[in-house]
């Protein structure tokens, strides 16, 4: 039986109590976030946090089991709420530094290379292998941050903070480690589905419209199962919908399991490791998948992991 162990310091200061703590990683959310909440009482006495933490505090969060714990979350404080009796800091991780106001630019026919550039402060780097064309694009009243998740929401790219780096890249195309788990030993609750590819029929429509107004589609897949349309204003350029059309499509249409399952802290994954499944009873379905999202929570009632799976790799 392995005892919970947990760091967590606050600006200057180290957490003595904890209710629980969430920590979403993901490679389809623009940042990674924390859920930190503590009893709202000690000894019937109100806690009266906000006195020594404050709003861009930095956050630091370990966790693992007998003392040998692991960095799960590195950002900043984002908020503090105390509305329900408990207290709850809300954390995101360094994409936080970029809430900062950028100067209001109509770029011609820019790649997302230039709007990056353009939006990234000082000291910043930037490592982009993707490549997206608009017709137009214009920032205004925006921040930094604002600007990112707009541009990850349109060209689907994975973007995330690497040290002073910023990187963005196409899904799937970076893999950060290797984790395995099996259904007879380290998978305490699942929520899987298995299909084969026909029986995943998907039909990708990606809609620009450029300045002139007039609609370029591209489609990937085939008819006869579900449809996923994109739309983005300001683009006209085909190659760049017609890869972006091809590439949702190998997201959605694959052999193999989807859903997410559960395990403990142990073995350590995160969002990007290829995962690789295995079962004892139908050997016919083991393989590797994408994990596109982790979910680890610690509580009085222990620590755990719940993995979203991507498309097999």
């Amino acid at each position: 039986m392995f005892d919970l162990s947990w760091k967590i310091t606050v600006g200057k200061y180290r957490l003595s109590m904890l209710s629980s703590v969430e920590i979403t990683r993901s490679v389809e959310q623009l940042s990674d976030t924390a859920v930190i909440v503590l009893p709202g009482s000690c000894f019937n006495k109100a806690l009266e946090v906000e006195q020594q933490i404050k709003r861009g505090d930095r956050v630091e969060i370990e966790l693992g089991y007998d003392g040998d714990s692991k960095v799960e979350f590195e950002g900043y404080l984002e908020s503090i709420s105390t509305d329900d009796g408990s207290i709850k800091l809300q954390c995101e991780d360094a994409l936080y530094t970029l809430r900062i106001a950028v100067a209001n630019k109509e770029f011609v026919n820019p790649d997302i290379k230039d709007i990056l550039n353009y939006i990234l402060p000082q000291g910043m780097g930037l490592v982009c292998d993707y490549s997206f064309r608009y017709d137009k694009y214009v920032i205004e009243n925006a921040t930094a941050y604002q600007v990112l998740k707009k541009l990850q929401e349109e060209t689907k790219a994975n973007i995330y903070l690497k040290g002073s780096e910023l990187h963005v890249h196409p899904q799937y195309r970076e893999i950060f480690g290797n984790a395995w788990y099996s259904f007879q030993t380290n998978i305490e609750k699942s929520n899987l589905e298995y299909k084969n590819a026909e029986d995943r029929k998907v039909e990708v429509v990606v809609e620009g419209k450029g300045n002139d107004g007039k609609v370029i589609r591209e489609t990937a897949g085939e008819k006869g199962g579900d449809t996923i349309t994109l739309k983005i204003d300001g683009v006209s350029d085909r190659a760049s919908l017609r890869n972006l059309a091809n590439e949702q499509l190998k997201v959605k249409s694959y052999t193999g399991y989807s859903g997410s399952f559960t395990g403990w802290l142990i073995p350590w994954c995160d969002a990007g490791f290829a995962v690789t499944l295995f079962d004892l009873d139908y050997e016919h379905k083991n393989g590797t998948y994408y994990a596109t999202e982790v979910i680890t929570s610690m509580s009085s009632s222990g620590g755990s992991r719940t993995i979203k799976l991507g498309r097999k790799i």
